[in-house]
């Protein structure tokens, strides 16, 4: 069996409650790794790295955390890419395309945790509903409610 390096990638838009001892990057990485202990048996592993964007707008790519991301992709040293929710990676159907065609070229499997979705390759990378509908909140100003 093949063993899978997954990377959990996290995000929060504003830096409110991110001093607390348990924040929402906290709850997402502990759902993702429960996620990836689940697939253990199918060669999973956490990687030690973390990639936790705090206090970023899903507005753009240039996060630091999305870069180092991308760059360890690149250098192939990840093979899943796991995520709370699709929102938390991007909330723009520009940019997730743009994500997924770096997926797509370096053979990355991308796995979100709510709602249940698994991406391996193209055929399999339909626009997510929650996607779509985080892309129309983010361009109706006041249209979304945000917890």
């Amino acid at each position: 069996m093949k063993n899978l390096r997954c990377a959990i990638y996290t995000r929060k838009s504003t830096e409110e409650r991110l001093d607390k001892d348990f924040n929402s990057l906290d709850a997402q990485r502990e759902a993702c790794d429960a996620y990836i202990t689940s697939q253990k048996q199918e060669g999973w592993r956490p990687l030690a790295t973390l990639c936790d964007n705090g206090g970023f707008s899903r507005g753009r790519l240039e996060r630091p955390a999305m870069q180092r991301l991308l760059t360890d992709i690149a250098e192939r040293k990840i093979d899943v890419v796991v995520v709370y929710k699709v929102d938390r990676l991007t909330r723009a159907l520009a940019d997730f395309a743009k994500i997924v065609e770096v997926f797509d070229a370096k053979s990355v499997s991308f796995v979100s945790v709510i709602p249940p979705s698994k991406y391996t390759d193209p055929s399999s990378f339909v626009i997510p509903d929650a996607l779509q509908h985080s892309s129309w909140c983010g361009a109706v100003p006041g249209s979304c409610l945000r917890l």
